[in-house]
């Protein structure tokens, strides 16, 4: 029961973390529209594209993992380190980005405590 529910969660949780491909397909309306800047640089010509990609596979390693057992503790590990490390930055920042990534950090914060919930209560595979 417990190893469905957590696959349905990664999958929920993969497909959403994958829409941040769209900060590498169109860095300058992502950055925009979540933090209310506009990049410029190389920040918009390398780094932006970059992090929407890595954030990207972050949700393609979610749902790997949730179709692959043996794999799913590992992603959901990692998957969570980033989602902490996004979660920290944003929220060092004081209010300055809650208006445009707020939801975001809320949202990734639930995952975390769901994927940190079922690292604790589950058994590593043998």
């Amino acid at each position: 029961m417990l190893s469905k529910t957590i696959a349905g969660i990664m999958i929920v949780s993969g497909l959403l973390t994958l829409t941040m491909l769209y900060a590498a397909i169109s860095p300058s309306a992502a950055i925009q529209q979540m933090f209310q800047e506009t990049p410029t640089g190389a920040m918009a010509a390398v780094v932006v594209p970059n992090w929407g990609a890595l954030i990207g596979l972050m949700g393609a390693l979610l749902i790997f993992g949730a179709f692959n057992p043996s794999s799913r503790r590992l992603a959901l590990a990692v998957a969570s380190a980033s989602k902490l490390a996004f979660v920290g930055l944003v929220l060092a920042q004081g209010e300055r980005y809650l208006s445009g990534v707020g939801i975001a950090v809320a949202i990734d914060s639930v995952m975390v405590v769901l994927f940190a919930v079922f690292l604790f209560l589950s058994k590593p595979a043998a």
